[in-house]
């Protein structure tokens, strides 16, 4: 028998909350990204990887965000604590190599495909890995074509946002690219639910015992949450992250740092310059009057 599958059991709420974390989780991850790239001295493991595992946490709690709406009305749903684990591992694990290869190798045409290819199908990965996670008296089947779709757009969006992350060193370009990267993200995940159809066993929901999935969803996305939540404290908190390249080549700031940045100059401090000056030797026929006197 055919059960009766829904994807928005909370409306619009659900939606809406998964696609802010997916946007949250892009935006700092991109700004860790650029951090790495902005500044030389800095240490650019650190920083990848916390960009890494900012966008891996943001789509891992924008899928079971989501799934929270999702209910299948002749059977109550369950998950599995190992693999649900394990898929937020893996979405941050899999971020993670694509993010070091962009940052590491550059922003190639070949190395962004390959990392974008790597990247999306971990996501993909996460995806299916966390619905496997699901427990119900029932079976999934998926819709092959469906799921080659979403596979599609998942390489896409992930190498869409490798790319804005090694390109967009603005701050409200940044924003935006990370709006634009949780429409995809959430495109994925919807797809891929789209293709899902629920094959019951033939026992009601009476029978299946166990809490309900927000018992379990809900104290484990507070992990990642607060991980978002911290990260997003790392990037307040640092000028160079808020304001990005362009207000840090500002005309203005070299002035107001004492520095000379005339071109074919060595930067030299104001008050050095002033010290190596010649003393000022007044010509003899531009004397006081009452010198000549």
């Amino acid at each position: 028998m055919e059960g009766t599958v829904d994807g928005f059991r909370y409306g619009a709420v659900t939606p809406v909350a998964a696609y802010l974390m997916a946007c949250l989780g892009g935006a700092l991850g991109l700004r860790c990204i650029v951090r790495s790239l902005l500044n030389e001295h800095s240490w650019k493991p650190g920083w990848l990887a916390l960009g890494a595992a900012s966008i891996g946490c943001g789509i891992w709690t924008m899928h079971f965000i989501a799934m929270i709406g999702f209910e299948v009305e002749e059977t109550r749903i369950r998950y599995d604590a190992g693999l649900t684990v394990l898929s937020l591992a893996v979405a941050i694990v899999v971020v993670g190599i694509g993010v070091f290869i962009v940052g590491c190798l550059g922003a190639g045409r070949g190395t962004l495909v390959g990392a974008g290819v790597v990247t999306g199908l971990g996501v993909a990965a996460m995806h299916y890995l966390g619905m496997a996670a699901l427990r119900l008296d029932a079976a999934i089947r998926y819709d092959i074509s469906t799921v080659g779709l979403s596979v599609l757009i998942a390489i896409v969006a992930a190498t869409a946002a490798l790319w804005a992350a090694v390109t967009i060193r603005g701050f409200l370009t940044s924003l935006g690219a990370s709006l634009v990267m949780g429409v995809a993200v959430s495109g994925m995940h919807y797809t891929g639910m789209a293709a899902v159809s629920v094959h019951l066993h033939g026992t009601t929901g009476a029978s299946w015992a166990g809490g309900s999935s927000s018992s379990l969803l809900l104290p484990m996305l507070l992990g990642p949450i607060v991980f978002l939540v911290l990260a997003g404290v790392v990037v307040m908190f640092d000028p160079l992250l808020v304001l990005g390249e362009g207000e840090r080549r500002r005309p203005g700031t070299a002035r107001r740092s004492g520095t000379d940045q005339r071109p074919g100059t060595r930067q030299q401090p104001l008050r050095e310059r002033e010290l190596k000056a010649p003393a000022h030797t007044p010509h003899p026929d531009r004397e006081p009057y009452a010198r000549k006197r």
